[in-house]
């Protein structure tokens, strides 16, 4: 994985990844660094729990992740607690989708199990509606 950022004082950061997605940083619209980990976070959590739906994601009406974070008071102001609420409309078994959330917390979502080795709390809640 590699990259690139570049700042220029029209367009401000410029990220470029290494296969040419640009995407802006720390700008008036655009988020800051730390907002784009907390997003990360939820985003490889929400991409692990709609992949190991599989075959029943034609079942899943609706699915997001609120995500909101603490971070010490101190600089570095690292993430301090993380708090994930998931909404689920559709026809799929609330115990299945537990368990998705469990597993990407504990083994697959890399930003994630980066930010709590890191000391981070996290705590997770589900919502199912039908």
């Amino acid at each position: 994985m590699n990259g690139e950022v570049v700042w220029t004082e029209e367009a401000g950061y410029v990220g470029t990844t290494g296969r040419g997605k640009r995407f802006g940083i720390y700008g008036s619209d655009t988020p800051s660094p730390m907002e784009m980990v907390l997003h990360g976070h939820a985003a490889c959590s929400l991409i692990d729990v709609i992949d190991g739906l599989k075959h029943r994601k034609e079942n899943v009406e609706f699915i997001k992740v609120e995500v909101e974070a603490d971070r010490a008071d101190e600089s570095p102001k690292v993430f301090t607690s993380i708090r994930m609420r998931y909404i689920v409309r559709g026809e799929v078994p609330e115990t299945l989708v537990k368990r998705l959330i469990e597993s990407s917390h504990e083994k697959h979502c890399s930003v994630g199990i980066m930010i709590t080795r890191s000391g981070a709390s996290l705590e997770w809640t589900l919502e199912m509606k039908s």
